[in-house]
């Protein structure tokens, strides 16, 4: 699985408000900050108006937004201001520098391989009494997912397609995070909510996975704009008969998995 596709953050913004719900949701859980000013990380913060949302949040915090995407991190700088800045940065070989009162992840580490074993050094820098609070998609079993990678995994695009889709074990089951963040020492809250948000316009789940599942599948196929397309329009036909369109718009139901970590004294 690549841990690194090529972002493209108009994309991944034209659903912008369905995507930025489950960050409300996830930042509703998190108590009271210890630091006073607090120190704030944003670890894969895309193009960064949700990170701004956490300087919005606790307006004397310093924030920094990681993310290791050049594009991304272009877009994000016009968020940046006295007190919120971005940094380029690989969650893959992450470590903290400096001690922080919240990390806070959304909708990032299911593309960082391992990062269940990272918990232990994030955690070694954040503040007794600091928080870790992550979502993740945890729905690679629906069909956006299966059906892209049994597409992929095909006879026609196995060669090119079956080593970079992003497969089951991703994502952890929500008792695999509880029990590796309270055995680290954290009073730990996790969850899952199944948002069902009703896309419009043409083929709107397939945009809505241009943005991110199948940025992996893109890039595999970005030298061959002829077998692009036609993986594309077949998994396009798919996702027609797996999700279809009513008068109101198309719904995608759409599970993520949610844990806010609370780090002993």
């Amino acid at each position: 699985m690549t841990t690194n596709p090529t972002w493209d953050p108009a994309q991944y913004l034209r659903h912008a408000g369905h995507r930025a719900r489950p960050f409300g949701d996830l930042l509703a859980r998190v108590p009271e900050l210890p630091g006073d000013p607090p120190r704030i990380a944003d670890l894969g913060c895309g193009p960064g108006h949700l990170t701004a949302v956490l300087a919005d949040r606790w307006p004397t915090a310093r924030v920094t937004g990681y993310d290791n995407s050049p594009r991304m991190l272009a877009d994000a700088a016009a968020h940046a201001g006295a007190r919120l800045d971005f940094a380029h940065a690989d969650l893959a070989g992450w470590a903290p520098e400096e001690t922080y009162d919240l990390l806070v992840s959304n909708a990032a580490l299911q593309w960082v391989p391992g990062h269940l074993d990272a918990f232990a050094g994030w955690l070694d820098g954040l503040a007794p009494g600091g928080t870790f609070a992550f979502q993740v998609p945890h729905n690679i079993d629906a069909p956006l997912h299966a059906l892209m990678r049994e597409l992929g995994n095909g006879v026609r695009w196995k060669s090119r397609l079956g080593h970079v889709l992003r497969h089951e074990d991703s994502v952890h089951a929500p008792g695999v995070y509880l029990d590796r963040l309270a055995r680290l020492g954290c009073a730990t809250d996790v969850w899952t909510t199944t948002y069902f948000h009703v896309l419009q316009g043409d083929d709107p789940v397939l945009d809505w996975v241009k943005g991110t599942g199948l940025r992996p599948a893109l890039d595999a196929l970005a030298d061959d704009p002829e077998a692009r397309d036609a993986f594309v329009t077949d998994y396009r036909d798919l996702l027609r008969e797996a999700y279809p369109s009513a008068e109101y718009g198309t719904v995608l139901p759409f599970r993520r998995l949610f844990a806010v970590a609370v780090k002993g004294a």
